[in-house]
Formats: structure tokens, sequence, C-alpha cells
């Protein structure tokens, strides 16, 4: 029997050491499978869901002991219908069950209650300005808190091995549900602890797609770690849904990569003290509120970053020039859920003491004001912003001085002949 659970949708729809060195840096072996049940099962991350008319949920869902997909039927899609692949879309107040049950084992099924609530008034006209942002408070910074001691489950497949690099993917569970995917590139031949980096992809490129990226460093002998956003895991064809899922992914998000953190020092080859984070363009943006959450980070790099979401779809100062096609209701409800976990909020909390931030004086998809007002917002003691004379996509310079500056912070190789 599951723990009750209850999600509320809250939004409507429509000169440091080099290289690696200081100790004998022992590996903690991957954590085994644990013991599974011998009858076959299928078991949902929740057991109520309550959410607005007109708004949508994901479900996530483990099966043991039956080889699936998952299938997923309402058993009244008057009040909320259910895609193949768990997503919930409410239709009507009123109450209903999804049940979800193994294709091959129908008798191996769960199922979630789903209380869809008439959407609460939202004022009067649409919004269409950027809101005021101001700094998070300790409750908002509370939304990204998880189980530090839960086990990781951390799985590893060798995917390529060179005389420098090892790739691997990996998978490890998220607090949110589910498992985060992603993975790992680790130097070959080194002795004692190494620098860690956390990198987050830019939009539309999963973290294989950065697999020579994190090769590159791992090469100048930090073990590096590349995940999913959660957006992959429901096929990766956009990031904004413009409903409840957006605020519940950006939240997973942060807490998968704080686990990955716990997932590089677990490795027993990692210098805690020596921990950097690199996100490009979204990476970039939703990385800024990850360096505003995450204490154990020595140094960050956000490349062609803004605020945020909200930021971004704002940019222009209308919201209706990006979201022209949804309700009143829903653009505002989406600004209410959104606002208070815009990265740029948390930024000022950077416990990081050094910040390199890079950006095109020509990008026309962030805008360079908005690049300005982040790096404003930034408290870091040791923050630089470096501008280039490109658009979005930073000249090769610009990764040159972000190998020599992650050198200077958290001690990865020289360049060499980069």
């Amino acid at each position: 029997m599951k723990a009750a659970t209850v999600v509320i949708a809250v939004t409507l729809a429509a000169g440091a050491f080099l290289g690696c060195g200081g100790g004998s840096g022992a590996r903690t072996p991957v954590e085994p499978d644990p013991v599974q049940p011998t009858a076959p099962q299928v078991i949902l991350s929740a057991d109520s869901v309550a959410i607005v008319t007109g708004d949508g949920s994901l479900l996530y869902t483990t099966i043991h002991n039956a080889s699936g997909p998952v299938q997923y039927v309402s058993r009244d899609p008057g009040v909320a219908t259910v895609t193949a692949n768990g997503a919930v879309r409410a239709v009507a107040a009123g109450t209903t069950h999804v049940v979800a049950s193994a294709s091959d084992r129908p008798d191996a099924r769960d199922s979630v209650r789903v209380r869809v609530l008439p959407p609460p008034p939202y004022g009067d006209g649409c919004p269409a300005s950027r809101p005021h942002f101001g700094v998070a408070t300790d409750a908002d910074r509370a939304l990204f808190a998880y189980d530090a001691t839960a086990p990781l489950n951390l799985r590893k497949t060798t995917e390529a091995t060179t005389a420098a690099v090892t790739l691997s993917s990996i998978t490890y569970d998220s607090p949110a549900g589910g498992s985060v995917t992603g993975i790992m590139a680790e130097p070959v031949g080194r002795a004692g602890l190494c620098p860690g980096m956390v990198i987050l992809h830019p939009a539309g490129t999963p973290a294989k797609g950065m697999a020579s990226y994190a090769q590159q460093f791992a090469a100048h002998g930090a073990i590096v770690i590349v995940i999913d956003a959660p957006y992959f895991r429901r096929g990766g064809t956009s990031i904004l849904m413009f409903m409840s899922l957006d605020r519940h992914e950006q939240i997973q998000l942060m807490k998968d990569l704080r686990r990955a953190v716990d997932v590089l020092i677990a490795t027993g080859q990692v210098d805690p003290a020596r921990i950097a984070f690199d996100g490009y363009s979204y990476g970039g943006s939703l990385g800024a509120g990850f360096v505003g959450i995450e204490p154990r980070l020595r140094a960050a790099v956000l490349a062609t970053p803004d605020g945020g979401l909200v930021t971004h779809v704002t940019r222009s100062g209308t919201l209706a020039t990006f979201t022209g096609t949804l309700s009143c209701a829903t653009r505002a409800l989406w600004l209410q859920a959104m606002t208070p976990i815009e990265p740029i909020r948390f930024i000022p909390h950077a416990s990081a003491p050094a910040l390199l931030i890079q950006a095109g004086r020509l990008d026309n998809l962030v805008v360079p004001a908005d690049v300005q007002a982040l790096y404003d917002a930034a408290s870091s003691p040791k923050k630089e912003l470096r501008w280039y004379d490109t658009g979005h996509v930073l000249p090769q310079q610009a990764l040159l001085e972000r190998h020599d500056w992650l050198r200077q912070q958290v001690g990865i190789d020289p360049r060499g002949g980069i």
C-alpha cells in the first residue's frame, strides 16, 4: 500500500589543483539492483491528483516483473482524459480514476484518483507584461528540498572507452519520481580526487548530444555528468506546455541536478570542494536557479542565459505575443505558478563564490538586457560578465575562455591544444 500523495495543480493549461589529486580516491561501487518482488506490479507514484479544468498532469509509473508497456485508461473521459504516455487532461469538474496496467499482464494494475476543480477567479483583463520577480523567500527555496539520504540506485552502462576517457550512460532515482537519464564522462588513469562538473544541455539537445563536450572536460581531468531535463521523459518535443506540468518539471529539474552532485560525490573520486556547473541557453537560464539553490558548487558558467522561462516568454514586453492562443485564465495562472520559481529570483542566494556569464551582444533570442539583469541580480563575490560580438551561438573563443576560467576555479587541466 502506497503512502497517500496529493499533487495539487496550481496552473491552468491550454591557482587550484590541476586534474585529479589529493587522495587515494577509492571508487564507490555502483549500487546493486534492489530486491524486487516476484509478482508483476504496476505502481503509480501518486494516489490522488487534483487539477483545474483545462489543466493537465503527468503520471509516473513503475513496472516490475512485466514487460509492459503501460496502458492508461480513464474511467470517465468526460471528467479527465489520459494519453498513452500518462498525460492527464482535465475536461470538466468532477472525480474519476485513471487506471494503469501492464499490457502483457492486465491483472497488474494501479489507479490514481483524479479530482477536477473549476478554475479559480483570475482578476480582470489578460496579463500582458512581465511580472515583478523580487528575491526568492525561504519558503520558495524550500520547494527544492529533497531527501539526500534516499538511495541513488545509480546504474552505469559503458558506451565508449578511449585512452583518456570512459563514457557511460547513467540513470538514477529522481526525488520527484521515476529515473533521471544522462551520461557520465570520466578520465582514465587518474589518481586521487578530481574536479566534478554538472552540465545542463540547451533546449532540444539531450544529454547524449553533449557527449563530445563532456568528454572534452573529462579528458582534462574532470568527472562530468550531463542529465536530461524532465521534459525529455515525455518526448522532448516542447519545453513549455503552459500547464501545471511546467512548474512540476522545473522543480523536478532542480532536484535532479542536486542529485547529480550527490552522484559525483558518491563516486569517491570527486573533490567535494571543486564542483562546477555549466549550462548553455536553456541550460544556463535554468542553471541560474540551480546556482541559487545548490550550496555545494564552487563555480558556475552560464552561457547565453536570461532570467528563466517567464523572462523568456515575456521578453518582448507582452505575454500575448508568445501565448496568443491561450485564454486569459491560462496566462494568469501559468504566471502565478511559474513566477515564484523563476531562476532570477534565486541567483541572489548563490553561494558559489565564482560565476562567469557569457553572452552575445547581437543575440535576438536571449535579449542582452535580460542577461545584464541576471548578472546584476547575482550575488557571487567573484562574478564576471563577458560579451562577444555575436548572436546566440557564441564563438570558439568563448569556449577557450570558459576552459581557462574553470581551470582557475576548480583545477581542470590546462587546455593545451584545444
